[in-house]
């Protein structure tokens, strides 16, 4: 909500989401809070590990500069790869893709051995900063799951065993790597690119990249890291790191397991800069991937109350789901929960706002149109939304239960909002999930010039009793939202 957004990217300490058995303690519910609103505005949140932690993360970050020094300027032709010639679930050991001025060390236990039999050394104390970032993942991933109201390690069942069973091999990996190092194939970089002023400013990829992981924690030695935030704008939010802090950030595995409710994280390298470093830019990604045999299954949020949309409802092997490409443009487009806060409710008590479903006899939903739902869905969120854009306010929908309440409360969550936007008074701010068909109709009719009921065959489905039901009523919403918007 307006107002009340965060006004930089979240710091959490990890001590905090580390779950306990009873109730929740304060801490636990305002650390989650404060992760749950980073990640929905910035898509990202800056995680403080223990003094012996942040050593252990230092330490690892100097081993991997060294590791990355002595390797020869140019690498053999067997390690060159790049993302569509690995397989997601096999990587290990060293690999280059020079396109991108990148070199990689995969850590992948069950796969990389830990006693090296040639000269090379690979960087030190992986295992330990694997089991390190691993349990914060969980931790983290838990916190995400408990705001979602889900049940407790809803995704075990996708994640490796703690600890491998014997032949396992390790579907989450630890990434070392480096970008940049100036004695590594040559000065001339393809994705160079001159701005106006003169100056150069480098990246990874010339596009934006999602890692396909549930949660990533990246921890690097010099700044760059960019991430789109929920307005559209790169943030910096590796920038002002401190020693003993790591920056988390969800992918798009999570994504499709919450059923579009977080969204994944966009991202680019800025590697300007690196020519006066000897080194390069070296950092220490932890990813955690479901394993490849699993699904990825929307069961826990339908289970949970929250509205799952038709492109999730059925279960995606993940092995296929790695391999797909999956277009950004879809994503950009998408919003995730849209207030991360806990409200005190009468009792004083503080609890996660989830959508649930809602049984009302005095307004009984009519048959489902499919089609019909999901248009009225992507018409009302778009005209609402541009509302929102153009008065920079941050849109939260309620339910029709909620706001029902809210009208009458001068405190209410969404009473600022609908004040900001100029929403009608007694007139619910309302998700077109929540209402009956024809109110659906009338949304379609005052948002979709040249829109009418022929062009939705599932109509017939209507019963012809409840046509007229609250007519007067959806009229009126309708007519009132059609004044509130803006001609295009």
């Amino acid at each position: 909500m307006a107002g009340n957004g965060l006004p930089s990217l979240g710091r959490v300490k990890l001590a905090d989401l580390v779950p306990s058995e009873g109730l929740p303690s304060d801490s636990y519910k305002i650390s989650v809070s404060t992760l749950s609103q980073s990640l929905a505005q910035y898509s990202a949140v800056v995680i403080q590990f223990s003094t012996s932690d942040g050593a252990l993360l230092r330490s690892g970050l100097d081993s991997a500069r060294l590791y990355f020094h002595q390797r020869a300027s140019y690498p053999a032709n067997d390690m060159i790869h790049t993302n569509e010639t690995r397989e997601w679930c096999k990587t290990s050991g060293y690999y280059a893709d020079p396109q991108l001025w990148q070199e990689t060390y995969d850590y992948r236990p069950g796969l990389t051995p830990i006693e090296q039999n040639t000269l090379e050394l690979p960087p030190a104390g992986l295992p330990d900063i694997f089991s390190l970032l691993g349990r914060a993942a969980r931790d983290i991933l838990d916190a995400i799951s408990f705001y979602l109201n889900l049940r407790s390690s809803p995704f075990s069942e996708v994640l490796d065993n703690v600890p491998l069973r014997n032949r396992e091999i390790s579907s989450s990996v630890l990434s070392v790597c480096c970008h940049a190092r100036p004695s590594f194939q040559g000065a001339q970089h393809p994705n160079l690119i001159n701005q106006d002023d003169g100056q150069s400013v480098m990246f990874s990829d010339n596009d934006q990249q999602i890692d396909k992981s549930l949660i990533t924690l990246m921890k690097s030695d010099k700044a760059g890291l960019q991430v789109r935030d929920f307005q559209g704008r790169w943030v910096l939010v590796d920038g002002d790191l401190g020693p003993q802090e790591a920056v988390v950030f969800p992918g798009l595995a999570l994504y499709q397991a919450t059923a579009g409710y977080i969204n994944p994280a966009l991202l680019k390298t800025d590697i300007s800069n690196m020519q006066a470093n000897m080194y390069g830019r070296c950092s220490l990604a932890f990813r955690l991937m479901p394993k490849s045999m699993t699904s990825l299954s929307c069961s826990e949020m339908r289970a949970a109350g929250h509205g799952v949309e038709a492109q999730f409802q059925l279960p995606v092997p993940v092995d296929d789901f790695m391999q797909r490409t999956h277009p950004t443009d879809q994503l950009l487009n998408r919003h995730s929960l849209q207030s991360f806060n806990f409200p005190t409710a009468q009792d004083g008590s503080m609890k996660p706002l989830v959508r649930r479903k809602k049984n009302s006899s005095k307004c009984k939903p009519l048959p489902p149109s499919k089609r019909l739902r999901l248009e009225a869905q992507r018409v009302l969120k778009e005209r609402v939304q541009d509302i929102a854009d153009k008065r920079g306010i941050k849109l939260r929908f309620c339910t029709l239960k909620e706001c029902e309440t809210h009208i009458h409360s001068l405190d209410s969550p969404c009473a600022s909002i609908r004040m900001e936007i100029g929403w009608p008074p007694g007139v619910p701010f309302v998700h077109p999930h929540d209402l009956p068909n024809k109110a659906k109709v009338g949304f379609l009719k005052a948002y979709e010039p040249g829109w009418t009921a022929t062009n939705d065959t599932e109509l017939s489905l209507t019963e012809p009793g409840q046509i007229h039901q609250h007519s007067a009523d959806c009229n009126f919403k309708a007519e009132t939202m059609h004044n509130l918007v803006p001609s295009k």
